[in-house]
């Protein structure tokens, strides 16, 4: 039994790798590796769908924003254990 088990789990790990090294090159090509910093970010900023009524209105010239979307702030926020109180 040893030695046909390697003439079916040879191919299926060879072809477990060709998936593998495809999904790599994709993400790769895709631009999924391109903002590693932003996305570990993002869940600090509070952001809640604003309702529609709530939105500020456009000046005649100027473009509506669009609905449930704000701006980013310009500066990140620092990173670092929590701040203690005196007493700690």
């Amino acid at each position: 039994m040893g030695l046909e088990a390697l003439y079916l789990l040879i191919p299926v790990s060879v072809f477990l790798a060709a998936v593998a090294l495809a999904l790599f090159l994709w993400a790769m090509l895709t631009g999924q590796f391109d903002d590693l910093e932003t996305p570990p970010l993002r869940m600090l900023f509070e952001e809640e769908a604003a309702p529609d009524a709530q939105l500020p209105a456009a000046s005649p010239g100027e473009a509506a924003p669009p609905a449930g979307r704000r701006e980013a702030p310009a500066t990140a926020p620092s990173i670092g254990p929590p701040r203690r109180g005196r007493g700690a």
